[in-house]
C-alpha cells in the first residue's frame, strides 16, 4: 500500500513524533539525551528551522517545529543520520535505529498549538516519570520558565501570547488530549523496573548489548524475563528484539 502524502501546514508549524524501531529505547542515558539535543541545535543553524517545544521519552520524542529554510524531510534526514552515526559508534551496532519515517501533523491555529504544546510537556507526567512538568530534565518546559541560557527553543512566540505564570497554570490543567500518541497496553512492570530486571538478568547495560548476545543465551534470558513478569511487548521494546522472536522464546 503506498504511503499517504504528508499533510502540509499553511503556517509552516508541525508537531513531529519520532520513534525507535520496534519501539526500542534509543535514549538510554543522559549522554544520549544530551547528544540528540546537541544535534537538533546544530542542525537548526544549518536548516534554519524554529523549535517551539521538545520532549525526549526514551523510545520516542516529540517536537513542535516551524519550517523556514528546508523541508521537513531534509531536516529529519540530517538530524537522524547524524544521531544514528554517533549512536551506532557508541553502542557498537549497525543498522536502522528509527522506525519508518517520522510522523507529523500540521498546526494551523493558535488554540491547537497551545494544546499540543501542553500535551508534549505533560508526556512525562502522564507516563508517571515525574509529578510536575518542570521536574523532567529532557523537555522544553523549563526553557519557558527560565529563559536565561536557552539557545535552542524559540520562546518569544509563546511568551508574547502567554506570560510565564499563565503558561505554568495552563500546563497544570488536567486533560485527556492525545496527539500522535503511542498507544500501548498497561505494563504489569514499569519500564524503569523492567530495565533494572533486564540488566540484572542479562548483565547487559543497554538494548544494543542485549542484541549482540549469542542466540541461545539471548533466548534463555528472554524466557527468564517472561518469568519475571515482563510482557512480550515490553521485552521487545526495551531490548530491540522483534516481537515474533520474543513470542517464540516464551513457548
Amino acid at each position: 500500500m503506498p504511503r499517504r502524502a504528508r499533510q502540509l501546514s499553511s503556517t509552516g508549524i508541525y508537531h513531529i513524533m519520532l520513534r525507535g524501531i520496534n519501539q526500542q529505547q534509543f535514549l538510554e542515558d543522559r549522554e544520549d539525551n544530551e547528544k540528540i539535543i546537541e544535534i537538533i541545535k546544530e542542525c537548526k543553524k544549518i536548516s534554519g528551522y524554529k523549535i517551539y517545544a521538545y520532549c525526549l521519552m526514551g523510545n520516542h520524542l516529540h517536537l513542535i517545529i516551524k519550517v523556514e529554510k528546508e523541508p521537513l524531510e531534509q531536516i529529519f534526514k540530517r538530524i537522524c543520520s547524524r544521531f544514528v552515526y554517533w549512536y551506532n559508534g557508541k553502542y557498537n551496532r549497525v543498522g536502522h535505529l528509527f522506525q519508518d519515517r517520522f510522523k507529523s501533523e500540521p498546526i494551523e491555529d493558535q488554540g491547537y498549538f497551545f494544546r499540543v504544546l501542553r500535551y508534549i510537556h505533560q508526556n512525562p507526567v502522564k507516563a508517571g516519570l515525574v509529578k510536575k512538568a518542570g521536574e523532567y530534565p529532557y523537555s522544553s518546559f523549563n526553557c519557558y520558565m527560565e529563559t536565561k541560557g536557552n539557545q535552542l527553543v524559540d520562546v518569544d512566540f509563546v511568551l508574547n501570547i502567554m506570560c510565564k505564570e499563565q503558561l505554568e497554570k495552563y500546563h497544570s490543567i488536567a486533560n485527556g488530549d492525545k496527539y500522535l500518541d503511542i498507544t500501548e497496553r498497561p505494563f504489569r512492570v514499569t519500564d524503569e523496573h523492567a530495565k533494572e530486571i533486564i540488566r540484572k538478568v542479562s548483565k547487559c547495560k543497554n538494548a544494543s548489548e542485549f542484541q549482540l548476545l549469542e542466540t541461545k543465551e539471548r533466548n534463555c534470558y528472554i524466557r527468564k524475563l517472561r518469568k519475571e513478569g515482563l510482557s512480550i511487548r515490553q521485552i521487545s521494546r526495551l531490548t530491540g528484539i522483534s516481537k515474533g522472536i520474543v513470542e517464540r522464546c516464551g513457548k
